[in-house]
């Protein structure tokens, strides 16, 4: 019995301590204030980079999307990496006028080193044409995916402020009655949008989540892109706040991706994402405590809690089985009734934070009623894990199979 209490109490602390810090930086969310004005006194360049591998299929919505941004037209360009590619996807992205940048490499393959190459490339050819870099700021958009019409005037404005790598919001797009689309549509409400919003308003960094990222042009020259895993966007984001750079959030500006609409089409993107966690955690969460420790920040210590801490989803289905078991236990005596309602209380939490947090994302009708699927999502889940881990590691860019015409 003691030991079960022990045990039982432990695992409670750290649940607690990982779902309590997001519970209050939801609600730190409901008071977060957005900007409504983005005048600046200059214009910048922007180069938009989207990397893309044989993309043929929906290459163009996203170009149709960059192309009708609210800003000068002659102030941005559009480049198409189109990285080992075997369809049409540059043939397509030419002729809706982006820059392609075709790419071919029998070994170095993976976005990290199509983004690396590309930046390289896009920088190495302005210097040399104006001897001086021809943008101010280099922004990375996902093939699948649509932008808010204010993206460039936000960032723009963000920029003169003085922020130099900046993380829009990366949510999906709507889908009503696809359960595994509008089920992640709550994650990604909740982990790009609502939790951002509140480590905005404490000061705290974002994280980079790949699709909406901003770069000022010297974050390169001092810090070249150097991440090769399967997360990469994830850790260039931690090694740029170990170089002393800050990550802002603009919640005002969004990108939306397309999931697929097949859930099995979407099994190759999240085991990547998955097994990218687990890469991540292992190489630098230890360096994040230690920093969090010997320099007291909080800061550092808000990046070390992001970094372990798991899918909601999953914390919450060890939350209910716990829940159970020890109800269960504490029937027959063998662990503190105390305790059982301690879990019980976590479990309750949990439910409190997804409905605060879909209020602070002004959730859609049909997103509160995707809830009713989230059964069948974490059934879902739980094979993908089983099946990721069976396979192992994937190595290069696996492409998620497109669904849509």
């Amino acid at each position: 019995m003691i030991l079960a209490n022990i045990l039982f109490t432990l695992l409670l602390i750290f649940f607690f301590l990982l779902l309590g810090y997001q519970f209050i930086l939801a609600v730190i969310a409901i008071g977060a204030k957005q900007k409504t004005d983005f005048k600046s006194s200059t214009k910048r360049r922007f180069a938009i980079v989207v990397p893309a591998h044989n993309e043929e299929k929906i290459i163009s919505k996203t170009i149709y999307s960059l192309s009708g941004l609210i800003y000068p037209r002659k102030l941005y360009d559009v480049f198409v990496i189109a990285d080992n590619c075997t369809d049409k996807t540059a043939e397509i992205a030419s002729k809706l006028g982006a820059n392609v940048l075709e790419r071919h490499h029998e070994t170095k393959k993976g976005k990290g080193h199509a983004l690396r190459w590309a930046f390289d490339t896009i920088m190495g050819y302005a210097v040399a044409r104006d001897k001086k870099s021809r943008y101010d700021a280099f922004i990375v958009v996902d093939s699948d995916s649509l932008v808010s019409g204010n993206y460039l005037e936000v960032m723009n404005h963000y920029l003169e402020s003085g922020s130099r790598v900046i993380q829009s919001s990366d949510l999906v797009l709507r889908q009503p009655g696809n359960w595994s689309i509008e089920a992640t549509r709550i994650g990604f409400m909740m982990y790009n949008y609502v939790k951002p919003l509140g480590r905005k308003a404490l000061g705290f960094n974002m994280g980079l989540r790949g699709n909406g990222m901003c770069f000022h042009h010297s974050v390169f020259r001092k810090t070249p892109w150097q991440a090769w895993s399967l997360t990469e966007d994830v850790e260039y984001g931690l090694i740029l706040l170990q170089a002393g750079e800050k990550i802002d959030f603009a919640p005002e500006a969004t990108v939306w991706a397309q999931m697929p609409v097949q859930s099995s089409n979407a099994e190759s993107q999240r085991s990547r994402w998955e097994m990218g966690r687990f890469q991540i955690i292992r190489a630098y969460a230890g360096s994040f405590f230690k920093q969090a420790i010997t320099e007291r920040s909080f800061s550092r210590l808000d990046t070390f809690l992001d970094l372990i801490t798991p899918p909601f989803v999953n914390m919450m289905v060890i939350t209910m089985a716990m829940i159970v078991l020890s109800v269960g236990l504490s029937i027959f005596g063998f662990l503190s009734p105390v305790i059982a309602g301690l879990w019980f209380t976590l479990g309750v939490m949990g439910f409190l934070y997804v409905f605060i947090c879909l209020y602070v994302g002004g959730a859609d009708k049909e997103l509160y009623k995707s809830l009713l699927h989230l059964p069948k999502y974490i059934i879902w889940k739980i094979r993908l894990y089983l099946n990721t881990f069976r396979k192992g590691r994937e190595v290069d860019w696996i492409r998620t199979e497109r669904d849509v015409k």
